[in-house]
């Protein structure tokens, strides 16, 4: 492999292959008070910016204690040569203002837990909030204390990576509603600069209106409504709420009715139209939408068993997925909500596949006036609040924006219906023979799923574009391992079809 290309690549992937240890080893026995954990950990969330807790200079003539103390199963971290590395990196973290506004309520920052197990009693919150967090959603409470299964959790793997999707069985707060009270009050005294939000789901009208009451007297800022609940079973609960926009107005305008707080109506992704829904809340005189909830699905089979996961006692059953995998869902539904014209100026509180700094502003560029987070921090704990806050404040300041709400809704105008998209245009794929190590993966995918228009010499273990076959679909791009291919200049379809002066070679290059 090429040095350069190697070099280039080695801190991603040392920041990949880490184990994101607890105390961890590496850091505990450096003599130089450097904090490789941290800088590695910074470098898996995509936060380049780690001089905050990280100098390389220091590792250059060190003995590599760090390395030493590594307990990783495979061999330990290179993070002497990836220190080499980041030498002639910008790491200096920058510094911008987070603060902003959801709803009326003043936030430091818009990075919020979602309602769920890691929002589920004081000393969490509590944690959470100390480490950075804006605010906390709690679990949702209600009057019912549900009994829970074991185990109630399965992932979604994909080849080498561990955890893609996740899915859960897990109802509301398993506390007493007056323990969850007194938590939430607990937390609003001792964080008074914090935000709580309080997830309520109720079984029947006079529970809606009760459960907005007790919040607002604890000590709630906004109330969510959980109308969205996959694993919730019985009439009136949960994602059968989401898809009846009649129960929504109804049950909106029964927790207005309780409380003169902002309310949140959280939304079921388990249906085709969210607006319809949405509206229907705002009809009943919600401050806000959030979305997405979890996703109704089977994670997997056990093939020696036939029992789905998670096997309970032999049985499963259909519930919610989350994690990164449902991102791209999420982002649909929010982008089709910002654009639609019944819930303009409607603020939306944006979840659903949120692990990096990047995640969380692709939200927020789509209309998101803040985010809410759960299944990164099941995988990887609240520490991951200091990356978040660090990648969007490195992207203010390079980007010159002065505010959290200049970013809310900057993409929308560039999601278009499909039938509107330029047609007329190709962009072919450019070939780096110097990055490209021959493995042919462009080759395969080209040759069993796309155009054919790869040719591949076995000898020189070289790919070459065949231009009069090629429709510029990127296939090849996205699957090469090495980003040995880039774009050309977007050209006009017609220029190739007429074969005037121009070779293809030379079209390309122009």
């Amino acid at each position: 492999m090429d040095t350069v290309n190697y070099k280039n690549k080695l801190p991603t992937n040392e920041a990949n292959r880490c184990l994101l240890c607890n105390n961890a080893p590496c850091t505990a026995a450096c003599d130089k008070s450097n904090d490789p954990a941290a800088m590695l950990f910074s470098l898996r969330f995509e936060n380049q910016r780690v001089g905050k807790n990280f100098n390389p200079t220091l590792c250059a003539d060190c003995d590599a204690k760090c390395e030493k103390a590594c307990i990783h199963y495979d061999f330990p971290m290179r993070i002497k040569e990836t220190a080499s590395v980041l030498s002639g990196w910008d790491l200096q973290p920058r510094k911008a203002d987070l603060s902003c506004s959801f709803m009326g309520v003043a936030c430091e920052n818009p990075f919020f837990l979602s309602s769920s197990v890691v929002a589920s009693n004081y000393e969490m919150c509590k944690n959470a909030l100390e480490m950075g967090w804006a605010g906390v959603v709690f679990k949702t409470i209600g009057f019912l204390t549900p009994k829970e299964v074991s185990p109630r959790f399965s992932t979604v793997r994909k080849e080498g990576t561990p955890f893609i999707g996740f899915r859960n069985l897990e109802q509301i707060a398993e506390h007493s509603l007056t323990e969850n009270l007194q938590f939430i009050s607990d937390l609003k005294r001792d964080f008074p600069q914090k935000i709580m939000v309080v997830s309520i789901m109720g079984q029947s009208d006079e529970e809606w209106t009760k459960l907005a009451q007790l919040s607002e007297q604890a000590g709630a800022d906004i109330i969510e409504c959980n109308f969205s609940c996959p694993h919730m079973s019985g009439d009136g609960l949960g994602s059968d709420v989401g898809q009846n926009p009649e129960l929504v107005k109804r049950y909106t305008e029964l927790v207005k009715k309780g409380t003169s707080l902002p309310v949140l109506a959280k939304m079921t992704p388990n249906i085709g139209n969210m607006e319809i829904p949405a509206i229907a809340a705002v009809e009943g005189g919600a401050d806000g939408i959030a979305a997405i909830n979890t996703i109704k699905s089977l994670s997997g089979l056990d093939l020696e068993t036939m029992v789905a996961l998670p096997n309970i006692n032999g049985k499963s059953s259909i519930s919610g997925y989350s994690g990164k995998a449902v991102k791209p869902i999420a982002l649909r539904f929010i982008s089709e909500m910002a654009d639609c014209k019944q819930l303009k100026d409607i603020p939306l509180s944006g979840m659903g596949g949120i692990e990096t700094w990047r995640d969380a502003l692709e939200f927020i560029a789509l209309g998101c006036g803040n985010v809410q987070i759960t299944t990164s921090v099941m995988q990887y704990g609240y520490r991951i609040i200091n990356d978040l806050k660090a990648g969007i404040e490195t992207y203010m300041v390079e980007h010159k924006i002065n505010s959290i709400s200049e970013m809310v809704g900057m993409a929308n105008k560039n999601v278009i219906s499909s039938d509107k998209l330029n047609r007329e245009t190709i962009v072919f794929p450019k070939f780096n023979q110097e990055k490209c190590l021959g493995c042919g993966r462009c080759y395969i995918a080209c040759s069993d799923a796309g155009h054919q228009a790869i040719s591949f010499d076995v000898e020189s273990r070289t790919p070459k574009l065949l231009g009069n076959k090629c429709v510029g679909c990127h296939l090849c791009k996205l699957v090469c391992p090495v980003g040995a291919i880039s774009d050309s200049k977007r050209i006009a379809k017609p220029r190739l079809q007429q074969k005037q002066k121009m070779t293809f070679e030379q079209e390309v290059q122009a």
